[in-house]
């Protein structure tokens, strides 16, 4: 009697086909890599067979990654253009500066820094303008040192008034009344002193005329109520006043001195 008919056995199912080759690449890999790291295979060896378990290997698909765009170019941007400066403001003018008052007084000198005074009040010095004296008569005093002082009377108007003081030239203008004393009796006159030289002006023989560089002697005794002048080479005159002290005649003397004394020291005349 026929033995019973075994089963054939089924089909294999295609997973499993891919199971067994996937474990065949294993365990020959790992055999491989056995016989490479024992020695068993060579170098090109081991290559022919990653080559041939490459080659049996069901090809995978490859995947590409998207082709990234090129960037559009940027669109050049045109410049700005710079504003225009704003116009700068034109300057206001300045209003017009009121005109300074006038001068109504002026005093010059030939001696720069002189003293002025004003109705005896000390305005200032050489050259020397104001506009500020007030309308009238004012009294104007001008001094330097070493040299005479001068006083002068003007009136302040509307118009400029100058007053110019020479001090280097030499001024003299002295006028008294004396009484010329005779060795007899006497005679009464008037002595005047310019930088001419001084005159005696009298009704009587004894006027006279004597330049100051003839003036041999010229003295005051004050006490003695006494004035002593002596022609060079000619005669003594003898003078008083009427007065109760000597003062007009020191004052007269005075003068002539100073003349007499600045002139020598080459000082010119002034004009008459």
């Amino acid at each position: 009697m026929p033995l019973l008919n075994e089963a054939e056995p089924p089909p294999p199912s295609p997973r499993r086909g891919w199971l067994y080759v996937l474990v065949a690449l294993a365990l020959a890999a790992g055999a491989g890599y056995y016989l490479y790291v024992s020695g068993f295979l060579t170098p090109s060896e081991d290559a022919e067979r990653r080559a041939a378990a490459e080659a049996s290997a069901p090809a995978r698909p490859t995947r590409t990654a998207p082709a990234t765009p090129a960037p559009e170019p940027a669109e050049a941007l045109a410049p700005e253009p710079e504003p225009e400066p704003e116009p700068e403001p034109e300057p206001e003018p300045e209003p017009a500066a009121a005109p300074p008052p006038p001068v109504v007084l002026r005093v010059t000198s030939d001696v720069d820094g002189a003293e002025v005074f004003i109705d005896r009040r000390y305005a200032g010095t050489t050259p020397f303008e104001s506009y500020e004296v007030e309308p009238g008569r004012h009294r104007i005093n001008v001094s330097a040192p070493g040299y005479e002082g001068h006083a002068e009377d003007v009136r302040i108007g509307d118009e400029l008034t100058t007053v110019d003081v020479r001090f280097r030239q030499v001024r003299l203008d002295a006028r008294i009344a004396v009484v010329h004393k005779h060795r007899f009796g006497d005679c009464e006159g008037h002595l005047v002193a310019t930088t001419g030289g001084i005159i005696y002006q009298t009704d009587d023989d004894d006027a006279f005329q004597v330049g100051l560089n003839g003036l041999e002697e010229f003295a005051l005794d004050y006490m003695a109520h006494n004035l002593r002048l002596k022609v060079r080479g000619g005669r003594t005159y003898n003078f008083t006043d009427g007065a109760e002290n000597a003062d007009a005649l020191f004052v007269f003397h005075r003068a002539v001195e100073e003349a007499r004394e600045r002139l020598s020291r080459g000082e010119r005349a002034a004009a008459p």
